[in-house]
């Protein structure tokens, strides 16, 4: 369909039919710039496309403005705002399409339920706190928080529209005697001096936002801008019906000077600091602190780090003074999305992400969270669970934690630059490392880290551990396999059918699989070989661009599409005894989905945080759930729960029967906020435990208390 040109500004301009080729199916709001629709993609995807006013589309600073709101939406994390999809500031109508996100904002929650109960406010506190926090680290500053721009998510608040924020690196300046903010929630600053608004007048803006959420009016109160602006600059806020255990924190936020705010981290630490005198029953319990058992001769000891908001621990309040006052916080620990984990548990089924432990192991266990590198290097660690201990590769270093109580075992060093490209794999006894240059390849003991043999693979195209092997694929197509125990080649060939084949394998499966897609993405070849021997098991030519993504029972199964070929739009079962499949259709195609199989549910996560769940027994898709967590990661699943992490390092679990968001941890996103990894491992699942990595270079474990999804 083609869309309607719109001219003009009148009510009639403001409904034209697509943007770009995302459908506009309904009116969700307006503002002084443009009209927020509710769209759809293509495949089916809901999201809020806002399309600028026609009489603005001819204003060149209003296009750089708008260019300039597009670019600070998509350096902030999707964590805490609306993941933008797709936009064009250069259209006839500028628009931008971001993800959907269902739930009110809170102006409209507010004004059809009234002051929130103290319990939510501290919730909303602590979310903004973090949104700020994800905001400022990649040098934004929003300078238009308001309660309609916090939209009320399942998972957390997300901060929106960014139409007048700034990137503190940004050339677009404040015009002289315009004012940019809507006054009641502008900081001092914003009238005296609008060139030089930085961070902290964010701050002032979340103090004037808890205020309204506690009372349903402004800490400034008039119906003249003009009066609302004086007493910004000159009187003292107004916080009777602010809950007195905020009082003081909301307070110092709106302090006159931007130097006398506290910092979002700040404001974090002052509600974690009397955790204990609040509801707890989404914590896990206190982790204790490992001690300095035996270690690797040799290997110097690293202490693990304090588990943060995974713990009950109340640290002592921290006070800061300034201008002769006391910064003092009386407030809560909040968690996005009602809290951290209760811890995890997990039941009998089969693990994709790694063997399962014995039962007894279970029951001292207790949180821990550690950095295996000496220095913080803020490298991702990315992890292996075998047989009682973690095997973890990140930026410079390997190592070897004991997965009990996460003490570090031995350490591998590499060189600054080495960064492996994947979690280490344990084939014939020994830890496999391969860089992600691509340039080495080296086998290590797992007693104590010491190289058995190592191999520059920097001439080949692919390497791909399967079976005890590891299958280098040369730049021409030939194969060399190297025997995993001893680095030495098995065999040579071509693999006939794959002109450039990359191996998938799976857990406990003793074949490898190369997929190749034809040119028109019509029809996939699959072929399946022994990694050990070369010798060729079976072959199929299939319908569709497909994947391999995992084993249920002999059957293989695929994902069509995704990945270079487009939108997930289905699962594949393959059976090779029968040579039939079954083709199970998403109800709405994913983009760049990730995959795991778990008995015959497969689970699958978009690139915006679509999670859909697959019952191939039934031949159906069972569920759907929203996470707003873009750029996941791999996934890893047992029968009862859906475990992946996020990009900033939270780590989160969904009931796998129902769809239904569980828990989640702090974020830990370290001092590389700059920097996300293109793929992010799957966390390892073993009986009653939980392990993942965060950005900012920490090994956590987290385990089931009992009290979860309570």
């Amino acid at each position: 369909m083609t869309p309607r040109r719109d001219t003009g500004a009148g009510a009639e301009a403001e409904l034209p039919e697509y943007a770009g080729h995302y459908l506009l199916e309904s009116r969700l709001g307006a503002g002084g710039m443009g009209v927020v629709h509710l769209a759809r993609s293509t495949s089916g995807l809901k999201l809020a496309v806002k399309v600028v006013h026609a009489e603005f589309a001819k204003d060149a600073e209003f296009r750089s403005r708008f260019r300039q709101e597009v670019g600070a939406a998509r350096r902030v994390s999707g964590a805490f705002t609306a993941p933008v999809v797709d936009a064009d500031p250069d259209a006839e109508r500028p628009w931008m399409a971001t993800l959907f996100i269902p739930g009110p904002t809170l102006s409209e929650e507010v004004k059809r339920n009234g002051p929130m109960p103290p319990e939510k406010l501290r919730r909303l506190m602590a979310g903004l706190a973090e949104a700020l926090r994800d905001i400022h680290r990649v040098g934004v500053v929003h300078r238009d928080l308001k309660p309609s721009n916090v939209l009320l998510a399942e998972d957390g608040p997300k901060v929106i529209d960014f139409g007048i924020s700034r990137p503190k690196d940004s050339e677009l300046r404040t015009e002289t005697g315009k004012l940019i903010g809507t006054p009641p929630f502008m900081a001092p600053e914003q009238f005296r001096r609008p060139r030089e608004v930085g961070p902290a007048a964010d701050i002032f803006a979340l103090g004037s936002v808890l205020v309204h959420a506690a009372t349903g009016r402004g800490p400034f109160d008039s119906d003249s801008p003009y009066i609302v602006a004086y007493q910004v600059v000159h009187d003292e806020p107004e916080l009777a019906g602010v809950p007195a255990n905020l009082a003081p924190l909301v307070l110092s936020c709106l302090a006159k000077e931007p130097e006398d705010r506290p910092t979002p981290d700040e404001l974090m630490r002052e509600l974690r600091s009397v955790a204990a005198s609040y509801d707890t029953q989404m914590f896990v319990p206190s982790r204790p602190v490992a001690d300095d058992g035996p270690k690797t001769p040799g290997a110097p000891a690293v202490e693990p780090v304090p588990a943060g908001p995974l713990s009950v621990e109340s640290p002592k309040p921290s006070r800061r003074r300034r201008r002769g006052k006391v910064f003092l916080a009386g407030a809560a620990v909040a968690l996005l999305a009602g809290g951290g984990f209760a811890g995890l548990r997990l039941t009998d089924g089969t693990s994709t992400a790694a063997p399962r432990a014995t039962p007894s192991r279970t029951a001292t266990f207790a949180p821990w969270a550690t950095k295996p590198a000496p220095q913080d290097s803020g490298a991702l660690p990315r992890c292996t669970y075998v047989s009682g201990r973690l095997l973890c590769a990140q930026r410079g270093l390997v190592s070897a934690l004991d997965a009990d109580d996460g003490r570090v075992l031995w350490r591998h060093a590499l060189a600054a630059d080495d960064s492996p490209g994947r979690a280490p794999v344990v084939e014939a006894g020994l830890v496999q490392i391969v860089t992600r240059s691509g340039t080495r390849a080296l086998a290590l003991d797992p007693a104590t880290g010491a190289t058995r043999w190592q191999r520059d693979v920097s001439g080949y195209a692919s390497v791909s551990p399967a079976g005890g092997t590891l299958l280098l694929t040369a730049p021409g197509g030939e194969v060399t396999a190297v025997d995993g125990a001893s680095g030495k080649d098995l065999w040579s060939k071509r693999i006939e059918g794959q002109k450039l084949p990359v191996f998938a394998s799976f857990r406990g499966d003793r074949l490898a699989y190369a997929a190749s897609v034809s040119s028109d993405g019509t029809r996939t070849r699959v072929t399946a070989i022994d990694p050990t021997t070369g010798a060729l098991r079976w072959e199929a030519k299939l319908p569709g661009a497909l994947t391999p993504v995992g084993r249920e029972g002999e059957d293989l199964v695929l994902l069509k599409g995704g990945g270079d070929y487009g939108e997930t739009a289905a699962v594949v079962r393959y059976s090779p005894q029968t040579r039939e499949s079954l083709k199970v259709p998403l109800d709405v195609a994913l983009s760049q989905a990730r995959a795991t199989v778990a008995g015959d549910k497969v689970y699958l996560l978009g690139y915006d945080g679509s999670l859909a769940a697959v019952d191939l027994g039934a031949g159906a898709q069972v569920w759907s759930l929203q996470t707003s967590v873009s750029r996941g990661s791999d996934l890893a699943a047992d029968g009862a729960r859906v475990y992946f992490s996020a990009a900033d390092g939270r780590l989160l679990s969904v009931d796998a029967r129902a769809g239904r968001l569980l828990g989640q941890t702090t974020l830990r996103i370290g001092s590389r906020s700059d920097e996300v990894a293109a793929a992010l491992p799957p966390p390892q699942v073993v009986d009653g435990r939980v392990y993942a990595g965060a950005p900012d270079g920490t090994v956590f474990a987290v385990a089931e208390d009992g009290t979860a999804g309570r």
